[in-house]
């Protein structure tokens, strides 16, 4: 999709100008800098454009929650393990913002771990665990929840609590796109193995993901239904990273006593890039909560993503 290459046009200054990424594959390119007379005094160089914020949305995924609204438009979906076996979502948006985005469901302390390595992006969430509300106010988001900023949310179509909304535009922003997490586009590297289809189970969800060569894109699908927006067009992801990652329980249950999950995606895990008709083995590496994710093959060279929407399932170790 298009609005990756424009998020990464907009990032291109910030990006580059980390150490270690020179000769790496990636969509963008360095700014030019201006060449000077000799004669002119020499000027410090222009702080790099910053790129649009960021918003993150924890959205619904049970099946009463579906169709989303405004998902297409997100530049990466994360998958995340919740109550009871389920699955939520996190759409992550910066290169376009849609009007409105639901239907909108509590956060996390996964979220609070995950969305560090955007900087501190916007965070719209319909609310939380009381145990969970201080450390939302003291994690790298913005909290914006009906508490925070009620106008911005409304009651639609469907039954609580599958019903609510945000009007995006009347949220707080967040900061620009953190330059320690890159997003890395190239052709896909040798190798791989062929795959058709490949499907991630929690213990009570199935997504899974369908290569199409007609539209370059994996299919999405929930619990073996195609998944489409509320519009009806089906959701393609460009690139899919299943990231294995460490989850154990927390403090925190729902009202129906479940404990609530804990990814960790600090650390270093399996990773497995489904791109182009092909699943690439790998690893991935954050090293810090504020750090960016970053995905190499066995060999250490970065596993770069084909433009357009990238998905990434938290599939739990083992």
């Amino acid at each position: 999709m298009w609005r990756l290459r424009v998020l990464g046009v907009l990032i291109a200054a910030l990006v580059l100008v980390l150490a270690g990424l020179a000769g790496q594959p990636t969509g963008v390119q360095p700014a030019r800098t201006a060449i000077r007379a000799a004669e002119e005094p020499p000027e410090a160089p222009p702080p790099p454009p910053p790129g649009p914020p960021v918003l993150a949305v924890k959205i619904d995924n049970a099946p009463a929650g579906r169709p989303p609204t405004g998902l297409e438009a997100a530049d990466l979906v994360h998958v995340e393990p919740v109550e009871a076996g389920i699955s939520r979502l996190i759409g992550v948006f910066a290169s376009e913002i849609p009007p409105v985005v639901g239907p909108v469901r509590s956060a996390r302390q996964t979220d609070l771990r995950l969305l560090g390595q955007y900087g501190r992006p916007a965070l719209a969430f319909s609310g939380a665990a009381p145990e969970l509300l201080p450390e939302i106010h003291r994690a790298p988001v913005v909290a914006a929840s009906p508490r925070e900023v009620p106008g911005a949310f409304y009651r639609g179509a469907g039954r609580p609590p599958h019903d609510l909304y945000v009007r995006t535009g009347r949220l707080p922003a967040g900061q620009p796109w953190s330059p320690r997490f890159p997003l890395v586009f190239g052709a896909a590297p040798p190798g791989g193995v062929p795959t058709e289809a490949h499907e991630v189970r929690y213990r009570a969800a199935r997504i899974g993901f369908g290569w199409t060569e007609a539209e370059r894109g994996w299919r999405v699908s929930m619990d073996g239904e195609p998944y489409a927006t509320a519009d009806g067009t089906p959701v393609l992801a460009s690139t899919v990273v299943l990231q294995h990652v460490r989850v154990t329980g927390s403090r925190i249950q729902d009202v129906g006593g479940n404990v609530s999950p804990f990814a960790e995606t600090v650390g270093t895990g399996r990773a497995v890039v489904l791109r182009d008709g092909r699943a690439f083995e790998g690893t991935w590496s954050r090293p810090a909560p504020d750090a960016g994710t970053t995905y190499r093959s066995p060999a250490g060279e970065v596993l770069p993503f084909a433009p357009g929407q990238v998905w990434v399932v938290l599939v739990p170790a083992g």
